[in-house]
């Protein structure tokens, strides 16, 4: 396997408040990941800090997105880093913080042609003007990122430079792990109306981590592009992985995810990764986070 780049990506610019006050943990992850081990057990060979931007609650001139201009700011400079990176024949692996940094991320691949991008996360993350109400609340990134990516939403985190929007083509994602998309109100039915290959926890749970893994190459062939590997951690079940913003249940069995994320990365076709919406602060034993560090070990063991 390629070497790894390990950016950490200590953002929560994405996620909204859980009550007045409050400011969202994720940014403190990529320090809790490696006070857990994270450099030791994937020995990267570079690591790359971004800094922790400033959370705000309030509005923004000019978006609707919750720290809008913010976001735009910081997955610039994640781009920078993750084309960087490519460039020089390494494998980006981002420890975010929360769901947005993936935009930053595609954006820096993009640089290198088009792209593929499958998407593992217990929520597909498709709200967009289309399906809420923009003027009612301020818009959350986290919850909007394959919206964002597939062109949807404000330009400020949708127009990216140097690359033909979008960051990634309906036809071209391939969405694993979604729990909600039989309830009667589930909040974005209209991603079954796209090219998108949609696989839920319950397809994954009846097909098993192998014919998981067929469907996911049958698009990948279709594509003949690269492409970005995007694991949310709330794709494991609560019972197994509390400490995100919005657990539940059910979720993707550990063994499972294991074999289709070391599967779908040790192919020469993958060009990067980015795990995200760890909260070390739901985490107060640092068991959590000791689980994550393995995950991932078992993830980019050689094989």
């Amino acid at each position: 396997m390629r070497e790894i780049c390990l950016v950490r990506a200590p953002s929560n610019l994405g996620l909204r408040p859980l009550r007045p006050g409050h400011i969202p943990g994720t940014w403190r992850a990529p320090q809790a990941l490696t006070e857990a081990g994270l450099i030791e057990t994937l020995s990267p060979l570079k690591v790359v800090d971004l800094d922790w931007p400033a959370y705000s609650t309030e509005p923004q001139p000019g978006t609707r997105l919750r720290n809008g201009n913010a976001l735009r700011s910081f997955n610039l400079g994640l781009a920078e880093v993750v084309a960087g990176a490519l460039r020089r024949g390494e494998f980006p692996l981002v420890v975010g913080g929360d769901c947005a940094v993936l935009l930053g991320a595609l954006a820096g691949a993009r640089r290198s042609g088009p792209l593929a991008l499958v998407h593992v996360d217990g929520h597909s993350d498709f709200r967009h003007p289309g399906n809420y109400d923009v003027d009612a609340s301020l818009g959350s990134a986290a919850g909007m990122d394959l919206a964002l990516a597939t062109g949807r939403g404000e330009p400020l985190l949708t127009d990216w430079p140097e690359i033909a929007r979008p960051l990634v083509a309906d036809e071209q994602v391939i969405q694993v792990g979604e729990r909600e998309s039989r309830d009667p109100d589930f909040a974005w039915p209209d991603i079954n109306s796209t090219a998108m290959t949609l696989i839920d926890v319950f397809a994954v749970r009846e097909l098993g981590a192998a014919k998981v893994l067929e469907k996911t190459w049958n698009t990948l062939a279709r594509t003949g592009s690269p492409y970005w590997v995007h694991f949310d951690v709330d794709a494991l079940d609560q019972t197994v992985m509390p400490a995100v913003d919005s657990p539940g249940s059910p979720g993707i069995d550990p063994d499972d995810l294991i074999a289709i994320l070391a599967t779908l990365v040790a192919d020469s076709r993958c060009t990067g990764m980015d795990m995200t919406i760890f909260d070390p602060d739901l985490d107060p034993t640092g068991e959590l986070a000791v689980l994550l560090v393995s995950l991932l070990g078992q993830m980019f063991a050689p094989r």
